[in-house]
């Protein structure tokens, strides 16, 4: 859900919803990460207020949030000289910056021109983007899921830059999801014996309809950006050129979705996004078939299905492993029926999200979703991070959630308190030990996707929200009835508080993602009916 619920409409100034957007998404992880724990926060009578060092903030609040996923409107203003002056994206930026300077002790020279980035590229995808999909497929399902996985314009609404990539602006417009585009992969040929692989790969790939390759060479599809950044430098390697059939960039930019084949292909980027350089790690490669076998064998409830990612393709040669390592993940359509609608689970959160009733529809949901991760976790130590980005809901002719697909293995972990005997073939990097495991799945289950999809149900429907975490609460007392009642679930219907990961404080620090930092959050479960 965007902080700011804003939404472009013909004549609207793209440069004002940008900075408005950029500015509530700061301001809000100052006051989730920083403001809020060091007691510097208040938030009644329907605004914000942050105390700085030398002036206090304030921003106004269409939404309180039970689960402190707050949506801001209006500007975000100074108090100068007894009255209050509105601050644009960047002179805030700045104004934090000082502040988290003399409180951290820790200085960030990149952080200002990050968040200015962000925002840039923001008012830019909302003047560029079309209105309407130039390259539909003619399936409406599909048409529907790929507009979803295109539609984030203003990204995760509890990071300070969102939308800042590395690159000139004008390098990755051609490959941004957010612009509805369509482009071929570009293939290199690789010697037999400068192989590494695993799984099916010639068979899946086969759908892509990749080009002739030389005799004693396979086919590698690398995304086109890629080779801009990192072109080859061994000749062993053949430049075969863009080829096959037409692929889509998914949220994740460097996941690109072919519709004709069905099949999603998640390539390397060295492109920063965020916070993490997008490439696929060694161990990444290995463990996506390796997970793949291990969770086949693990029960998940009939209507919810894992994505595989049964087969990777690499250059076996030190550096282009992993600058040209390439994962296939299996499609949609042997999940869909006829009338079944595909999407995005964070399109859904972007915005009011208005449903005919939206306490059955919300139930209906977190029915699914929520016994199985909790079950996947504390049942057989798998940990999936089902943030918004890593979940396709599907939704059925009368737009009730009927059925889910998880996504993405490089966010499996397994749980090494549950966990006894250490899987053939899975890289040691996949292991969490159990303080990890509880705060990812307490981080990507309840705050970041279901805060945020709660709240983009409360901002159509205002007042809902507190009905909606009872029945959470009921559904999660149910799953631990069933388990025995496991600490963690107690601990949760108890109050504990839950965690958020801080994004603000990571990218402050210039950490990588998995030495995050994560902040207590209010627990918005109430009590039993």
């Amino acid at each position: 859900m965007t902080s700011t619920g804003l939404c472009p409409r013909p004549g609207v100034d793209a440069d004002r919803l940008a900075d408005l957007a950029t500015a509530h998404a700061v301001f809000g992880c100052y006051l989730r990460e920083v403001a809020g724990p060091d007691g510097d926060a208040v938030l009644r009578d329907g605004e914000a207020r942050l105390r700085l060092r030398d002036t206090p903030l304030r921003c106004a609040v269409a939404r309180l949030s039970p689960a402190g996923a707050h949506r801001y409107t209006g500007p975000v203003q100074r108090l100068t000289g007894g009255r209050w002056v509105d601050l644009d994206a960047g002179t805030l930026a700045t104004l934090l910056a000082a502040e988290l300077a003399d409180r951290t002790g820790v200085t960030n020279d990149e952080f200002v021109g990050q968040v200015a980035s962000s925002r840039a590229a923001v008012a830019r995808l909302l003047a560029d983007r079309p209105s309407h999909d130039p390259t539909p497929t003619g399936d409406p399902a599909i048409d529907a899921y790929v507009d979803s996985e295109q539609s984030l314009l203003y990204g995760h609404p509890h990071h300070p830059a969102p939308k800042w990539r590395t690159g000139d602006p004008d390098s990755w417009r051609a490959y941004a999801p957010e612009l509805r585009t369509t482009f071929r992969l570009h293939w290199l040929a690789v010697p037999d014996d400068l192989l590494d692989e695993a799984g099916p790969f010639d068979e899946l790939v086969a759908a892509l309809d990749p080009p002739a390759v030389p005799a004693a060479h396979r086919a590698l599809p690398v995304h086109p950006w890629q080779l801009t950044l990192v072109p080859p430098t061994d000749r062993r390697l053949r430049d075969l050129g863009p080829a096959g059939v037409p692929v889509r960039p998914t949220a994740s930019v460097r996941t690109l979705y072919a519709p004709e084949a069905d099949l999603f292909v998640k390539t390397s980027l060295h492109v920063r996004i965020t916070n993490c350089l997008r490439k696929n790690a060694r161990y990444e490669l290995r463990g996506a078939p390796a997970l793949t076998r291990l969770l086949a064998g693990v029960p998940l409830p009939g209507a919810v299905r894992l994505l595989a990612e049964p087969a990777y393709r690499t250059v076996a040669t030190p550096g282009a492993d992993e600058a040209y390592g390439t994962i296939l993940r299996t499609g949609l359509r042997p999940h869909l029926r006829p009338g079944d609608t595909p999407l995005l689970a964070a399109a859904l959160a972007a915005r009011p999200l208005a449903v005919a009733d939206p306490v059955g529809w919300w139930r209906a949901y977190a029915r699914l979703l929520v016994p199985a991760v909790l079950r996947w976790w504390l049942v057989h130590g798998i940990v999936h991070e089902p943030h918004l980005q890593n979940v396709v809901v599907v939704l059925d002719a009368r737009r009730r959630p009927i059925r889910m697909l998880l996504r993405d293995l490089e966010g499996v972990k397994l749980d090494t308190g549950r966990v006894d005997a250490w899987p053939d073939d899975v890289p040691v990097q996949v292991a969490y030990p159990p303080v990890d495991a509880r705060r990812r799945v307490l981080y990507c289950l309840f705050v970041n996707h279901l805060a945020g999809l709660s709240g983009a149900l409360a901002d159509a429907h205002p007042g809902v929200e507190a009905s909606l975490w009872r029945e959470l609460r009921e559904i999660v007392a149910e799953v631990a009835a069933e388990l025995d009642d496991p600490p963690e679930l107690r601990d949760l219907l108890d109050g504990a508080p839950l965690v958020a990961k801080a994004n603000l404080l990571v990218r402050w620090h210039r950490d990588a993602d998995r030495r995050a930092p994560y902040v207590s959050v209010p627990n918005p479960f109430g009590v039993p009916r």
